[in-house]
């Protein structure tokens, strides 16, 4: 099918997400990045909904900013816990089962048959809460309800790109002292009271010989009882301080990935990218074999690392070098610079998907936040040629751009660091 979205009420609503319930202790975006390269790693694009994450892909036609109209569905229908629902749209078949729930199926289908098919399977299973599906169906106990009807409000289910720059520090762990913190604190006012109540003045080698001994006696005391002294919080470090140069970085992804397409007899490629710290390519067998591509990789791509994915798919992965870093930040406020990147864009008559964020960066005791543009662009320009529609921006970063060998286009997402 052409693309994985459906038009409602004069909006685009993604559809065909891939779902997951959210892992314990796991941030949403991390574990998307997770899921994504353990699922397939053309998925780009991610939503957090009701302790689950939803993947999509531009490749699908998904967009960043583009709600998802499964999330879209539950919400209308938030009386019933497990429902099972097909509604006809355009042309289209467009299916939804929710079960307890959490979000099972998120299909458009372009044939009405299949769309059948696939609501007959599921409906064996019982206890669902509704049906919904068109009236000429004849399905028991179903209902049709008309999807533009349904969805009628706006939903907190946005795509957005699933790549970005890590930020963010752990929290220094804080371990208050009881006794000897008190005594420790508060020996100044002591020895002033003592000072100020007439009593006489310690010989000073006296003096030092008993607080050496006292500190002797704390270290005792620490080691006995495991106690840490409390550290102070670490600095928040800004990302923005610590950028590799955007054309340096972009000729380095671009040297990385051809490095690892190289031609292997039997064996073709469909996709290479590049992340922040890795390049990677994905080969499917022709007519080659293992031991083929194991020797020819070995050969022209030494020091990178094969992961066989199955019997005909092929990984190749290689480590990115470092680039210089130096401190940049845009210095115009975040609205104006986010105008500024779409008349860019608009300038080359590319089309372009930019967002603002904030992101908060915490030691555990102080607070950042900072304004950041999220871009997202395909083209037919190579890394180092893209790159220069940014060179009047500062706090410019490439954290991703990838290859696509079947309609050959590049994808890239880009921030920047605004003010």
């Amino acid at each position: 099918m052409s693309g994985q979205f459906i038009n409602i009420n004069r909006k685009k609503y993604a559809v065909g997400l891939f779902w997951q319930p959210t892992g314990a202790g796991y941030v949403a975006r991390t574990y998307a990045r997770t899921l994504a390269r353990s699922v397939d790693k053309k998925l780009n694009l991610f939503t957090e909904y009701r302790g689950m994450v939803g993947l999509g892909s531009r490749r699908a036609g998904h967009r960043s900013g583009m709600d998802s109209a499964a999330a879209a569905v539950t919400d209308a229908l938030g009386e019933y816990s497990s429902f099972l629902a097909v509604f006809s749209v355009d042309q289209s078949y467009y299916l939804v089962a929710v079960r307890n729930g959490v979000i099972l199926e998120d299909r458009l289908f372009d044939s009405e048959q299949d769309a059948r098919n696939e609501y007959f399977k599921l409906s064996e299973i019982p206890d669902w809460g509704a049906l919904f599906a068109p009236s000429p169906w004849g399905m028991p106990r179903a209902v049709e309800r008309n999807l533009s009807d349904l969805i009628s409000r706006a939903v907190r289910a946005q795509l957005r790109p699933i790549s970005r720059v890590g930020a963010g520090l752990a929290s220094g762990a804080l371990v208050i002292l009881f006794v000897l913190g008190a005594m420790w604190f508060f020996r100044d006012p002591l020895e002033q009271m003592a000072t100020t109540s007439g009593l006489p003045e310690m010989d000073p080698t006296l003096a030092a010989e008993f607080e050496q001994q006292v500190q002797e006696n704390n270290r005792e005391l620490d080691a006995e009882f495991n106690i840490e002294k409390p550290q102070p919080p670490q600095p928040i470090v800004l990302p923005y301080e610590y950028l590799p140069d955007p054309m340096a970085r972009a000729q380095m992804c671009y040297q990385a990935m051809a490095f690892l397409m190289q031609p292997i007899t039997g064996w073709s490629q469909t996709y290479v990218e590049c992340d922040e710290f890795y390049a990677y390519v994905d080969f499917v067998r022709d007519y080659g074999t293992l031991d083929d591509f194991y020797m020819m990789a070995t050969e022209l791509m030494p020091a990178s690392f094969v992961q066989q994915e199955s019997d005909n798919a092929l990984s190749v992965r290689a480590k990115l070098p470092d680039v210089p870093t130096y401190a940049s930040i845009d210095e115009r406020d975040v609205e104006t610079t986010l105008r500024a990147v779409m008349t860019a864009f608009q300038g080359i008559d590319v089309s372009a998907d930019a967002q603002m964020v904030v992101d908060t960066l915490t030691n555990g005791v102080d607070t950042v936040y900072l304004n950041v543009i999220e871009i997202a662009a395909e083209s037919k320009l190579v890394p180092p040629e893209f790159m220069h529609i940014f060179d009047d921006f500062g706090g410019v970063y490439m954290t991703r751009c990838a290859w696509d060998a079947s309609s050959r286009t590049w994808n890239y997402e880009v921030i920047i660091y605004a003010k």
